[in-house]
């Protein structure tokens, strides 16, 4: 059932012809394959989709059956041939397993057809309400602030409803086509352990000690097998998390997979790791967060309500995330410090990274870890002194500012 949320007209952007009548085209000719019958479909609104795919708001016009009345269509071009993975199947394997579970715990949309020939998608649409961005961006911290631990409790409840279910999203991929899947930030991390050694003392004359490298050795088991595994959508940034009625709902499976559910509750303490568009959050509320999260895991992993079990699976995705992001951010020769992202207000490349090995250092210090905090000290010192003391200063969400 399409839901809808109205906060303010939206804006319709008209997509290319071509690109519309073809999608709109195809969409119909896999409904009329699933239902039977001839669907036709109208009013395609240009959802904003990538260079891998073209993403549609359409009315459903005419149907002998019955359907929601506005649907997703989401149509995929071909996957290049020197792609690590395909999103295309990541992506109907995500919705295919998010689908299968009860409504109630179901926290992305449901997927009503799709087509593996055709690499299309047709989704159900979860309306025009505000997402999580559109929140933070705002003025009223009450409203985030609620928005935020919805987050978190979602985020909590699809682990928990997806706790083992590894084998059958190795099934769905298989009858996807895919032998194999992969993590894109577990590839990313391994490249970065590898590379990063050797940017920083390119860019920043800062020289990686042995007891780094083994630190992250360590680290990166967290990228392997584990009891505490559950599916991901692996982007659950803002701008992919929708605010409805009934909880937040998340957008955009294309990297989804299963992965230690650490790596996303890092989420929680080092706010949107993977986002190009990161501000600071209150400190009471990412503890907020992260008790939300584990009140809704706890039955599944009863352990994980234990600091010494919890706190350094969360440190050591923590450590991963950092190191991960400044090989992401870190200007390479020749570039210079830019926003993280030019579509929007955002903090420089810079400014995100200081704050990030900062939290590491006061998390290091507190888990007696002084290598660590001692190596982060020097990152610190070392980003300062190539980008400026502004770099010092991590501004909050708009949502969070005091100083009007």
């Amino acid at each position: 059932m399409s839901v809808e949320i109205t906060t303010g007209p939206p804006e319709v952007r008209i997509p290319a012809s071509t690109e519309a009548t073809d999608t709109v085209g195809t969409a119909e000719a896999v409904l009329a394959k699933r239902t039977g019958a001839p669907v036709r479909l109208a009013d395609a609104e240009d959802l904003g989709g990538s260079d891998r795919s073209v993403v549609l708001r359409v009315r459903v016009a005419e149907s002998p059956f019955e359907l929601p009345r506005t649907l997703v269509v989401k149509h995929y071009g071909e996957c290049p041939d020197e792609a690590r993975s395909d999103p295309f199947a990541h992506e109907a394997a995500s919705c295919l397993l998010s689908t299968s579970l009860p409504p109630e715990a179901r926290v992305g949309p449901e997927l009503i057809a799709h087509d593996a020939g055709e690499r299309l998608l047709v989704l159900e649409d979860l309306g025009r309400g505000s997402t999580l961005a559109d929140v933070l961006f705002a003025d009223d911290p009450r409203v985030a602030e609620r928005a935020l631990l919805a987050w978190a409790r979602a985020l909590g409840r699809l682990h928990s409803t997806t706790a083992a279910s590894e084998a059958d999203f190795d099934a769905l991929m298989r009858r996807l086509g895919e032998r194999t899947w992969t993590d894109p930030v577990a590839d990313d991390v391994i490249r970065a352990v590898d590379e990063l050694p050797g940017l920083l003392s390119q860019t920043l004359g800062v020289r990686t000690p042995e007891v780094m490298v083994r630190r992250l050795a360590d680290a990166s088991e967290l990228l392997g097998s584990s009891r505490y595994r559950a599916f991901s959508p692996s982007d659950i940034c803002p701008d992919n998390s929708l605010v409805t009625g009934s909880g937040v709902r998340f957008l955009d499976f294309e990297w989804g997979c299963v992965r230690d559910v650490a790596l996303d509750a890092a989420y929680l303490q080092y706010p949107f790791p993977s986002s190009w568009c990161s501000y600071a959050l209150p400190e009471t509320l990412v503890e907020n967060m992260l008790s939300t999260w584990r009140s809704e895991i706890a039955e599944v992993w009863p352990e994980l309500d234990d600091d010494e079990v919890l706190l350094p699976r969360l440190f050591s995705s923590q450590l991963l995330w950092v190191w991960v992001s400044t090989w992401w951010f870190l200007p390479r020769t020749g570039e210079t410090d830019r926003p993280i992202d030019l579509h929007m207000p955002s903090p420089r490349r810079s400014t995100a990274l200081v704050d990030r090995w900062r939290r590491l250092r006061a998390d290091a210090d507190g888990s007696g870890m002084p290598d660590i905090a001692e190596f982060a000290d020097r990152m610190i010192e070392a980003l300062v002194e190539r980008f400026g003391a502004g770099a010092l200063h991590l501004q909050a969400y708009p949502a969070f500012r005091t100083d009007g």
